[in-house]
């Protein structure tokens, strides 16, 4: 992983040089040197999170943050937990009003992170979170398969309000669709929570476009969220457009690809055990090398809008569509500053064509996630008897 912590190191360069008068007070103890400035100027992070977004009846920041990473890494690290309270305390004081996690995630720590962090301003801010993988309402133990009976939404909602020291959760999405379970009876678990005032809106993760489009029927869908970036673009062939008919808003999990489409991974990267990316065939030896064409385009974009990458492959996500909400996790204070600065970069209609074709030019190879992983998404739920 050698080569993955020097990119990881350049990314940072960025924040140490141009943006070190914004992150140094935040960093507590000594000041940090500022590290010599890149040859290529590069854009000032932005001070706060600009402008808003609707995600159907729902206003949010323009960038999110994904907690998903807080209680483990990547590299399965465990991260200071002072130290993420800071960074989504930090993000909060920049504009941030939109923080994502799911009772999978730990499972269950997550929530508890992100309930303690936002604890002093839970009513300023948006908390997203998601049901339906087969958790143990109490241990957190993850077992086999999905659980999206009625009953056990609504104790599972329970266990997320105390969790995330809350009286509702203001987007409950169900994680992945359960071929056991009618999405009307979903719905209706849901309305039901709602009308108590524990939920106040909801949404679906990596469904088929017919479960979609049936839950939007029994109860109005506020976001859908699936993966989506310049890395793995599927969304687009059907995902997408529904949304716009529908009228429903899109938030990309991973939209910097990983880690990838930041530059912090290189042809000699090797992940750590249990490191998820390190079995997904994208990133394999034999098509990582490819797949970096890629990361060369966002390289060169970024030069030319004085951005750096990652703040480049979040604008691009952005410019798509106006109801689109990334929400990238990080469990580094430098890159959560860093990424806010997508919102101030822009394109024209000609640049953005331009930047599209050129994504659409690289066919990247592997899929996505393990085979028994990808089985989860695009599942269309059982139809009403």
């Amino acid at each position: 992983m050698a080569s993955e912590r020097k990119n990881k190191m350049g990314r940072r360069v960025f924040l140490l040089s141009a943006g070190a008068v914004v992150a140094t007070p935040l960093l507590g103890g000594t000041p940090v040197q500022a590290a010599a400035k890149p040859a290529a100027s590069r854009r000032p992070s932005a001070p706060k999170v600009s402008g808003r977004r609707r995600l159907g009846a729902l206003e949010v920041s323009s960038v999110g943050l994904g907690v998903q990473n807080m209680s483990r890494t990547y590299q399965t690290t465990v991260p200071s937990r002072p130290e993420m309270h800071n960074i989504i305390r930090t993000a909060f004081d920049r504009g941030v009003t939109f923080f994502d996690a799911a009772e999978a995630y730990g499972p269950h720590e997550v929530e508890r992170i992100l309930g303690e962090g936002v604890a002093p301003f839970r009513d300023k801010v948006v908390i997203a979170s998601k049901f339906g993988w087969n958790i143990d309402l109490e241990t957190g133990e993850r077992r086999p398969g999905l659980n999206s009976r009625p009953e056990h939404i609504k104790l599972a909602v329970e266990g997320m309000l105390k969790r995330l020291r809350t009286d509702r959760i203001d987007l409950l999405y169900q994680h992945r669709v359960d071929p056991e379970v009618p999405i009307e009876d979903v719905a209706g678990a849901v309305k039901d929570l709602m009308a108590q005032g524990k939920v106040l809106h909801w949404g679906l993760s990596e469904m088929g476009l017919n479960t979609l489009r049936r839950a939007h029927a029994a109860l109005q869908v506020s976001a859908v969220q699936s993966e989506y970036s310049m890395l793995w673009r599927g969304p687009e062939e059907g995902v997408l457009p529904l949304c716009q008919e529908l009228g429903i808003g899109f938030v990309p999990w991973s939209p910097l690809g990983v880690g990838f489409l930041t530059g912090a991974i290189d042809a000699k990267t090797r992940f750590a055990p249990g490191d998820i990316r390190g079995v997904e065939p994208r990133f394999s030896p034999e098509n990582l090398p490819h797949n970096l064409a890629l990361v060369e385009w966002v390289k060169r974009w970024a030069e030319r809008k004085r951005a750096t990458p990652a703040q480049l492959a979040l604008a691009w996500l952005m410019a798509q569509k106006p109801w689109i909400v990334p929400i990238p996790g990080t469990t580094q204070l430098a890159h959560m500053l860093e990424n806010l600065g997508a919102a101030d970069v822009h394109f024209s209609s000609a640049e953005l064509a331009e930047l599209n074709g050129a994504v659409s030019a690289v066919e990247i190879r592997g899929a996505r996630l393990p085979e028994q992983v990808l089985v989860f998404s695009g599942v269309e739920a059982p139809p009403k008897k």
